[in-house]
């Protein structure tokens, strides 16, 4: 633009609602099928159709045949090995959060990654373990099948605890919970549900992830130390595990806490090195494979015999038969596994969208659902736990050159090979280096906290989301703290369309714009004419504040003119009454002087002519008829009328305001605005409803009652519907009302109250000469009319009172022109 404005200029008719759909030819242009149509096409069978939906509901027919080994083969390799190294100990640690033995954590990391595979849409995200939904299952199988259950008696007497019984009872309850949810999952894809998951916003998300890891922390501690703290369970049970834990730190284990300690120190030592260089290095050093030197050592130091330290223990080989979880737990376990289905979606779906914006791909969050529930189903068949896209693993599948979801297949072999062949290598593990790596792999999560001083800053809404969530996740437990911050999120969405920004608009002069007076200087209000709006959607939440914003923004209350008007009347009429029973009791002693014949006709007929002419004074002045002067309202600029009748009072100026009893104090205010119309701005109501419709139709009608115009302006199509099907419209709602625009609105006012003297031209018009021309002679007719009004006596009539104000269009411009 080389610096320079933008300019435009458009000459068009005022448009209201009728005018407008003979305009645009309005219609039902709409391509889409009917019901019926739609039905038949769903029934129609054809090869493309088949084609379509078999590729849609398996991706990996669609993108797998034009699969380029050049190109994606080698990055693929790369990137399925070193996320297949994270699996392994990953894959330990995390079962120990779902309270399973680690094995279990292998399975997991094997069966749903390939059914992912073949369902999946995203290239890019690692599907397994992951600390949250670990935490969540733990949390299950730990409230189901507790300790407590599993005491038996000792040869000596004493209670011993049946390991072997507890963990296999854990294991069918972590089955049928990852079945059950991979079912809601199937089904909210099946029926193109993915939308769900914009429920949960991002600052709840963030807070719920972070409060989830602090559970994942505290029931790490443990490990750590060596010692023992008692299960708790319910709300609260953070806490109390915390004090447990702190009451038995005299007993920590020295040895554990040694092991604990250095791989801590090696693990955030090399991740460190791995994220100050990850620009450098081809690959992330694999520090996961700590695991086996720390292995290595335990098992020829004789740690184990030693200093008794907690190790894995026994790691079967092989995968077990297929089986079917035991149904009759998903009564116990219905509510926990929608929990786990929301959030194991809404964490993957959230890694796929980012992951697919930054390579260019589309994911699709429908079948996101889908591939995410069958991975769960299947899984919960070969004894896996509910999976979900791991953060740590992804970008580690992305960073190192991954390209598709060949490389979780690949991933997926090296856990095979572990299972099989080399798993009982890792039994002499400490359980302390797991936790270890569990703790390390939860910095991102910890760094979450950052977002307090980021939300603060931007947003105190989102803010409040965030810390509710998390203290609620903290002190509630995972699936009522779910509970209560998307009930509390829902809220806050509600409260903000309950709370939004009433504005009065002003008009910038020289241009068609209507800003907030309050914010815009330049916003000036048009003399006679409230222009509201409201910020948000007009429904039955906050339709009653509607009507007081209004009434308080534009200064008109509207009930006590109502009563004010209903009390005139009545006095009105009572002056009436007493008139007329004034007149008869004159004319009865007129009679009666008539018949003794003491009185003249002449005398007669100048009392009736009395009579008459003061009952006609005070009906044109106090009256609230059509065409009568409304005393509420000192219309100095302009006058009052209704769309049938336009008309103005003879003197031109302010009618006087003749004084009324009880009165008892009216918005003087009010009373002296000059307010004749009142133009409702809808442009950002998206639908209404019956509560909305009935009151637009109060307003209607209780404005009009006290002589006051309302126009709509901005209604969208789709609202102008909803109002014709509500029966909003009649004689005394034309569509007449309804206006393109505000400035539309603003035209058809000025025009309709004869206020001719407005010069109408747009601001970034320029003008031509013919235009200069009409606009001095406008002024030199205006300067005559000055002088001769001057110079010659006032003449009776309807001399329209100038006003300061100057709008932009250009019907008027040619009004004056014409002039």
């Amino acid at each position: 633009m080389d610096g320079k404005e933008t300019e435009y200029f458009v000459r068009r008719d005022v448009l209201d609602e009728l005018r407008l759909d003979e305009v645009a030819q309005k219609g039902s242009w709409s391509s889409k099928p009917s019901l019926s149509e739609q039905v038949k096409d769903s029934l129609r069978c054809s090869l493309p159709k088949v084609k379509r939906i078999i590729l849609t509901w398996i991706p990996v027919l669609g993108w797998l045949p034009r699969y380029s080994i050049r190109e994606n083969a080698l990055g693929d390799l790369i990137s399925g090995c070193s996320v297949g190294i994270m699996h392994l100990p990953q894959g330990m640690a995390y079962a120990l959060l779902a309270s399973l033995r680690p094995v279990y954590g292998l399975y997991t990391s094997l069966f749903p990654v390939l059914v992912y595979f073949i369902f999946g849409t995203s290239r890019h995200i690692s599907v397994g373990t992951f600390a949250v939904l670990s935490i969540m299952v733990g949390s299950v199988t730990e409230r189901l099948a507790p300790d407590s259950e599993f005491m038996v008696n000792g040869t000596n007497g004493t209670a011993g605890l049946d390991i072997d019984a507890r963990d296999a009872e854990r294991v069918k309850v972590a089955c049928a919970l990852t079945l059950l949810s991979g079912i809601f999952q199937i089904l909210l894809g099946v029926v193109r549900f993915g939308f769900v998951v914009t429920y949960l916003s991002e600052p709840l998300v963030r807070g719920y992830t972070t409060g989830s890891a602090c559970h994942v922390c505290v029931s790490q501690l443990k490990y750590l130390f060596g010692v023992k703290p008692s299960r708790f369970s319910g709300p609260f049970s953070l806490i109390y595990t915390l004090v447990d834990l702190c009451s038995l730190l005299p007993q920590t284990r020295v040895p554990e806490l040694v092991v604990s300690l250095v791989a801590l120190a090696v693990l955030i030592v090399v991740k460190e090195i791995n994220a100050c260089y990850r620009h450098k290095l081809p690959l992330p050093l694999p520090i996961e494979l700590v695991v086996v030197t720390a292995t290595i050592i335990t098992h020829y130091c004789g740690l184990t015999s030693k200093y008794y330290i907690d190790v894995v223990g026994e790691i079967p080989s092989g995968i077990k038969a297929p089986r079917v979880p035991d149904a009759s737990l998903f009564s116990q376990v219905v509510g926990d596994a929608f929990a786990v289905a929301i959030v194991g979606y809404a964490i993957n779906i959230s890694l796929g969208k980012t992951f697919g914006l930054k390579h260019g791909y589309k994911v699709d969050s429908n079948q996101e659902l889908v591939a995410l529930g069958l991975s769960n189903t299947v899984g919960g068949f070969f004894q896996c736990y509910s999976v979900t896209s791991s953060l740590s693993r992804s970008l580690v599948q992305e960073s190192t050159g991954g390209k598709t979801q060949v490389a979780g297949v690949i991933s997926s072999i090296i856990v095979l090979i572990t299972v099989l062949k080399i798993g009982a290598l890792f039994e002499d593990l400490p359980k302390a280096v797991l936790s270890c790596i569990v703790f390390v792999n939860l910095k991102g999560m910890f760094k979450q906290f950052m977002d307090v001083a980021v939300l603060w800053k931007t947003n105190k809404v989102d803010l409040l989301v965030w810390l509710v969530t998390f203290v609620s996740t903290v002190l509630f437990n995972l699936d009522l703290g779910l509970a209560i911050s998307v009930g509390f999120s829902m809220l806050t969405v509600i409260f903000r369309t309950q709370l939004p920004r009433y504005s009065i608009l002003g008009n910038v002069p020289g241009t068609d714009v209507y800003l907030d007076t309050e914010i815009y200087r330049e916003a000036k209000e048009i003399p006679g004419i409230k222009i509201f709006r409201s910020s948000t959607t007009i429904y039955y939440t906050n339709a009653d504040m509607y009507l007081e914003a209004l009434q308080e923004k534009s200064g008109i209350e509207i009930g006590k003119l109502l009563t004010a008007k209903k009390k005139h009347d009545a006095k009105q009429k009572r002056m009436q009454e007493k008139e007329k029973k004034k007149a008869k009791k004159e004319a009865k002693n007129q009679g009666s002087e008539m018949n003794n014949g003491k009185i003249s006709a002449g005398t007669k007929g100048e009392s009736a002519a009395n009579g008459g002419a003061l009952s006609l004074t005070q009906t044109a002045v106090n009256g609230f008829g059509k065409g009568q002067a409304n005393w509420a309202y000192q219309p100095d600029t302009s006058v009052s009328d209704t769309d049938s009748d336009t008309g103005c009072h003879g003197d031109g100026g302010s009618i006087p305001q003749p004084s009324r009893e009880g009165d008892g104090g009216e918005n003087a205010k009010t009373r002296g605005s000059g307010t004749h119309s009142v133009i409702l701005d809808v442009s950002t109501t998206s639908f209404v409803d019956t509560v909305t419709v009935k009151t637009l139709k109060n307003i209607f009608t209780d404005f009009g009652e006290v002589d006051l115009d309302i126009y709509l302006a901005g209604c969208q199509a789709c609202v102008v519907a909803q109002l014709e099907a509500a029966g909003f419209f009649s004689d005394s709602i034309p569509k007449s009302r309804l206006f393109v625009t505000v400035h539309d609105a603003v035209l058809h006012v000025l025009a309709k109250t004869g206020q001719t003297d407005f010069v109408i031209v747009s601001h970034a018009e320029r003008p031509s000469s013919s235009h200069v021309t009409h606009t001095f002679r406008s002024w030199v007719f205006f300067l005559y009319i000055f002088i001769f009004s001057r110079i010659s006596p006032a003449t009776p009539g309807c001399d329209r009172q100038k006003s300061d104000c100057f709008i932009s269009s250009s019907s008027s411009s040619s009004s004056s022109s014409s002039s």
